[in-house]
């Protein structure tokens, strides 16, 4: 399914990440899962959450960048290869996976946050 990545660009500074998270959390948007890449002088927070409108929103009035990006969420079975066959998939139809995040694992299932060259055709190779 598609949903939408809150990505926030914030400098390497001590702090800083606890300030996202505390602006996130007075405005009552629930983290669902996150990643966070870092260079030498800056880092990118990508977020999924609940109310990813109003997350970009209230970073914007605290003087944080920020940008919305539409994502898929894939389940994929929770045992050896579950991940490769959905690798497989996207590949068979030429479709370059740009990035991917682990979000939850319940039970035998999974579910991967992933970005891809074509969301559409990656959610129809998925329908197949």
């Amino acid at each position: 399914m598609i949903e939408k990545q809150l990505s926030v660009f914030i400098e390497n500074r001590t702090g800083r990440l606890g300030e996202v998270l505390q602006v996130l959390k007075d405005s009552e948007v629930n983290i669902q899962s996150l990643s966070l890449a870092d260079t030498t002088e800056y880092g990118l927070l990508r977020l999924i959450v609940d109310k990813p409108e109003i997350g970009k929103e209230r970073l914007a009035a605290a003087g944080f960048s920020s940008m919305l990006t539409d994502v898929l969420i894939v389940r994929i079975p929770h045992n050896p290869g579950g991940l490769q066959n959905i690798l497989k998939t996207v590949a068979e139809k030429n479709i370059s996976v740009e990035y991917m995040y682990g979000l939850t694992i319940t039970g035998d299932e999974a579910s991967v946050v992933m970005k891809t060259s074509d969301l559409a055709k990656a959610c129809e190779a998925f329908k197949e």
